[in-house]
C-alpha cells in the first residue's frame, strides 16, 4: 500500500514517521525547502500527544525530544494580569503535569529525521484528483497513491477538494508573536513575570499571553548530551491578540521592527501600562510576526463532511484550531497515531472510516477548549464586556493583594 502525505508540518511528518516504522510505502511532500524554515515558536505536548508520538517514532527520538523540552511541572504557577500589570490570580496547578513545551523547529527537525529519505522538500501541491487518486504538483507532474492524506494546514488544498470549499473561517482575532530573552528585560519586569506563563485580558479585546520557555533549566529529561533545543536560555514566547478589523488586518502586512512598533502603539492607545509592554518592546525584531486566527466548527458532525474514500486529511486541514489552548499540534500527532493504528489493523476503507470518526471527536474537543478563550477575548470588545472588564479588574487586583 502506497500512502502519499501532502504537507510536512508536525502532523504530516508524524504520520510519515509512523507509517515508515510500520513498513508502509510512504512519501511526504512539502513546499518548504528547509525543515527549519517554519513559523511559530513553541509547541505544547500533553501526555496524550506524547503517548501518541511514542507510538510513531523510535524511543531515541522521544528521549531527544524530552531532553530538548521545557517541563511545565518545573515552572512556577501561571498567572493572570490586568493591562497595568497587576496580579489578579493564579492559573491551574501544573506541578503534576506531564506536559512539555518544545521549540517547533526542534520537533519538526526530529520528525523529519524519523521520516528520512521519504520526505521530499520543495514540492508544491497544486491539487488532487479522485482518479487514481493522484496528487498534482505545481510543476505539472503527477503522483498516484493508494491513499492520499492532506496534512497541509488550515488552507489545505486536499481538504478543500474533499469538502468542496474551506474547512474553517476567521475566528475574529489577529495574533502577533515574538521571542524575548528574559535577560533583556529590566529586573522589575523579570521579577513580575518570573519563571511562569501568564495572560492579561483587557477591555476592547486586547490580550497578551506570555509563555515561559527554558529547555535547559527546566529540561523534561536531564540529558544534556541529547539536547538540541533552539532555545538555549530562559525565554518568553509572547502572543498579542486583537479583534480583527481593517486596522488590525493592515498590521499583518508589516514585518519586523515596523510591526513591533505598530503593535506597541496599538496597545498604548488602549491604555496598557509600559511595563506590561516591555516584553514586546525588547523582543528580537526579526522574531515578530502577525497571523490570523482560523477555526473550524466546534461541532464534531461538521468536521470532515465528506464520504470516506481514498483521500482524507488530518490536523489543521480538518480541525483548524486557534493557538489559545496550545493543543493544535498535539491533536495532529494524535490524528496521525490513530490513522497508523487503524491502517495496521484492517483494510484501508475501514481504517479511514474509523480514523475519521475518532478525528471528528478529537477535533471538536480541542476546538471547544480553544474557542473558550477566543470568545472571552471577543466578549471584552462589546460595550458591556469592556465596561465589566474595566470595573472588575481593580477589584480582582485588590482581592489578590489582600490574599497575599
Amino acid at each position: 500500500m502506497r500512502v502519499v502525505v501532502v504537507g510536512g508540518g508536525i502532523g504530516g511528518l508524524a504520520l510519515g514517521a509512523g507509517l515508515r516504522s510500520r513498513g508502509f510505502e510512504v512519501t511526504v511532500f512539502d513546499r518548504d525547502t528547509d525543515v527549519t524554515a517554519t513559523g511559530g515558536y513553541h509547541i505544547t505536548l500533553d501526555d496524550r500527544a506524547q503517548s501518541a508520538l511514542a507510538e510513531l517514532v523510535e524511543p531515541k527520538i522521544m528521549q531527544r525530544l524530552l531532553a530538548s523540552g521545557s517541563a511545565l511541572r518545573l515552572r512556577e504557577r501561571d498567572a493572570f494580569w490586568d493591562r497595568r500589570g497587576r496580579f489578579l490570580g493564579h492559573g491551574p496547578d501544573l506541578s503534576g503535569s506531564g506536559s512539555v513545551d518544545v521549540d517547533r523547529i526542534t520537533l519538526r527537525t526530529l520528525l523529519a529525521e524519523a521520516v528520512g529519505e521519504d520526505l521530499h522538500l520543495g514540492r508544491t501541491v497544486f491539487g488532487v484528483s479522485d482518479d487514481g487518486p493522484q496528487v498534482l504538483f505545481a510543476d505539472g507532474t503527477l503522483v498516484s497513491a493508494d491513499l492520499i492524506v492532506g496534512a497541509d494546514g488550515a488552507h489545505s488544498v486536499v481538504a478543500r477538494h474533499l469538502a468542496g470549499g474551506p474547512t474553517n473561517r476567521p475566528a475574529g482575532i489577529v495574533g502577533f508573536s515574538g521571542r524575548t530573552l528574559r535577560r533583556d528585560l529590566g529586573l522589575p519586569e523579570q521579577e513580575r513575570l518570573r519563571s511562569r506563563s501568564g495572560i492579561a485580558i483587557a477591555p476592547h479585546g486586547a490580550a497578551l499571553y506570555v509563555g515561559f520557555l527554558d529547555p535547559v533549566g527546566n529540561a523534561a529529561l536531564d540529558a544534556p548530551e541529547l539536547r538540541m533545543s533552539v532555545t538555549t536560555g530562559p525565554t518568553y514566547i509572547w502572543g498579542a491578540m486583537l479583534p480583527e478589523s481593517n486596522a488590525t488586518n493592515a498590521l499583518r502586512t508589516r514585518r519586523g521592527g515596523e510591526l513591533q512598533t505598530a503593535i506597541l502603539e496599538t496597545f498604548r492607545n488602549r491604555r496598557w501600562a509600559e511595563r506590561t509592554l516591555e516584553v514586546i518592546a525588547k523582543a528580537a525584531p526579526d522574531s515578530v510576526a502577525a497571523f490570523r486566527f482560523n477555526a473550524a466548527s466546534t461541532r464534531a458532525v461538521d468536521l470532515d463532511p465528506w464520504p470516506t474514500g481514498r483521500i482524507t486529511a488530518l490536523g489543521d486541514a480538518v480541525h483548524a484550531t486557534p493557538p489559545t489552548a496550545g493543543m493544535g499540534a498535539g491533536a495532529a500527532i494524535r490524528d496521525a497515531a490513530s490513522l497508523v493504528k487503524h491502517l495496521s489493523e484492517t483494510d484501508s476503507t475501514t481504517a479511514v472510516a474509523r480514523f475519521e470518526a475518532e478525528m471528528r471527536e478529537r477535533g471538536s474537543e480541542v476546538l471547544t477548549l480553544a474557542m473558550k478563550t477566543v470568545k472571552w477575548i471577543l466578549a471584552t470588545d462589546t460595550p458591556l464586556g469592556a465596561a465589566a472588564t474595566a470595573a472588575l479588574t481593580p477589584i480582582l487586583a485588590t482581592a489578590a493583594r489582600l490574599r497575599r
